[in-house]
């Protein structure tokens, strides 16, 4: 059972590091992990074993986001099911103002949300130089590459991805993108109750919690496109003599029997477009009959943003800019709320 003081507490260690992998690793810093009873019990109602959450995390480095969007370094463990977050001091606060009823809400609900699900925060202190680190589980899949992606918040007022963006090779579109390609999320009428229920359970959190400015991550597995891909690598690996199976394997030297994803690997091998619930947890199959074979991946993401004095401020600076009816995302937590769920109701088909 968690005590008030378990949301207060950290722990704290200094390493004096002169030998070892000093290629690598600074000659001093210091590590201090936050609340780390409440985050280990958020595991536990995630499913996330300890031993599994430590090999994601620290047994090969991480893997740099190139794609991210975000302020601070955005950063993804090496078997791809955890992503690390460099926030501010700001957000270390405001994490600390929410834990305590961001836990409650993940034990009402049974961990079953679109939340982030929040598994850690760290602060690293090198040369006194102190960088927060915020640790998540992975919004996307671990195996199944993501073709689309699109970030999502009820609002069409500069809601549309640069021309830099654009030319990405994985862009983030926005709402404006998402409407000008008719873009539809093709799911049953059950599975479509399920996101909605989740998604209205958790915006009522945001709101009491007075948080705005979140966004709906949205990323699309083509399951056709998934398949010709690897129809052209098994030729390229006949063509060059290497056989395809080993260019499978980790090349960061993970054993597969570890980790978050890595129980998988002692089931039967998964077919094109086929995901385990138990860790693609955002994952949703297309419905039979959709124009074509798809998951998708939805999640609620930056979710940290409170409607303080200076968002306040911008909301009254925009609605003199483009009129006091115009669809800007900085409106007071209730009403981006309920723009926010109309405007998701509306992308599925």
């Amino acid at each position: 059972m968690l005590l008030p003081d378990n949301f207060k507490a950290s722990a704290k260690i200094k390493v004096s590091n002169h030998l070892f992998n000093k290629e690598n690793l600074p000659g001093q810093f210091k590590f201090k992990e936050y609340c780390p009873q409440v985050f280990r019990n958020l595991r536990e109602h995630f499913g996330i074993e300890d031993q599994d959450y430590r090999v994601s995390l620290a047994h090969s480095s991480p893997l740099k986001d190139e794609e991210g969007h975000s302020v601070g370094r955005l950063l993804t463990s090496c078997d791809r099911t955890l992503v690390v977050k460099e926030i501010s001091s700001e957000e270390v606060e405001e994490m600390h103002n929410i834990l305590s009823e961001y836990h409650q809400h993940i034990v009402t609900c049974h961990g079953s949300t679109l939340l982030p699900q929040f598994l850690a925060m760290y602060r690293v202190t090198v040369e006194s130089e102190d960088t927060y680190l915020l640790v998540m589980r992975n919004v996307f899949s671990h195996r199944l590459h993501v073709h689309r992606k699109y970030d999502l918040k009820g609002s069409l007022v500069s809601r549309e991805a640069s021309f830099k963006e654009k030319v990405k090779e994985l862009p983030t579109y926005k709402d404006v993108d998402f409407r000008n390609k008719m873009q539809k999320v093709y799911v049953g009428e059950e599975e479509k109750e399920k996101i909605m229920d989740k998604l209205n359970r958790d915006t009522e959190f945001l709101v009491h919690m007075r948080m705005m400015d979140y966004s709906l991550l949205l990323g699309i597995h083509d399951v056709e496109r998934a398949e010709r891909e690897e129809d052209d690598e098994e030729e390229e690996d006949e063509e060059t003599g290497l056989p395809y199976e080993e260019e499978e394997e980790d090349e960061n030297g993970l054993d597969s029997s570890q980790g978050i994803a890595g129980y998988m690997n002692s089931f039967k091998p998964m077919g094109a477009g086929e995901f385990d619930p138990y860790v693609d947890v955002y994952a949703i199959q297309s419905t039979v009959g959709a124009p074509q074979r798809e998951v998708y991946f939805m999640g609620l993401i930056d979710v940290l943003t409170q409607y303080d004095t200076r968002k306040k401020a911008a909301h009254a600076a925009k609605a003199v800019k483009h009129g006091a009816g115009a669809e800007i995302s900085t409106v007071h937590p209730e009403q981006y709320a309920k723009r926010f769920r109309e405007f998701i109701t509306k992308i599925f088909a």
